[in-house]
């Protein structure tokens, strides 16, 4: 690696430390959320999430956040122990008292508790509202945002590599 490669790595890691260690979540703006009631059936949830191309829905009772529902409960709570998704209730099944974050938390905040707790989405609110919700996925988002040449200029396929040195004439 030359200087100038050195040089340019060490400005990436930087703007990617600045925005994630000073930025606030509100940075990812966070999404709305889509909400159950806890007694809606398993079913009904995962119809709705497909519905909206999400992969997880709040539980609320009058606006007060009670549990979460994800892809992952679908599949380590209802189909691998053959559980009725038509009977069981989102509530007997649901993370009960999820993480939550403010928008002016910072983005390590989310990205330290996605890490060492295995989520990928982290409800937003303000004192007891819910009001929105980010994912790993507004997460490299932003990442793409920061060096969209670098992303999105790759080969179509990745064993191609990417060049080290400008080409053409």
């Amino acid at each position: 690696m030359n200087p100038s490669e050195y040089d340019d790595a060490y400005d990436d890691k930087q703007r990617i430390r600045g925005a994630v260690v000073t930025d606030p979540i509100a940075t990812l703006k966070p999404k709305p959320v889509a909400t159950v009631r806890p007694n809606t059936t398993v079913i009904d949830a995962v119809h709705l999430m497909v519905q909206k191309k999400i992969g997880c829905v709040c539980v609320t009772e009058k606006d007060k956040l009670l549990g979460i529902f994800t892809e992952r409960d679908v599949l380590r709570k209802i189909v691998e122990p053959g559980a009725d998704s038509k009977k069981t209730l989102v509530q007997d099944v649901m993370t009960k008292n999820p993480e939550t974050l403010t928008a002016r938390d910072r983005i390590a905040f989310a990205l330290n508790k996605m890490h060492v707790g295995g989520y990928r989405h982290i409800p937003i609110v303000e004192g007891d509202k819910l009001v929105g919700i980010i994912s790993q996925r507004d997460i490299a988002d932003l990442i793409v945002e920061l060096f969209p040449e670098g992303v999105l200029n790759v080969p179509p396929e990745p064993r191609l590599g990417i060049p080290t040195r400008p080409e053409g004439g």
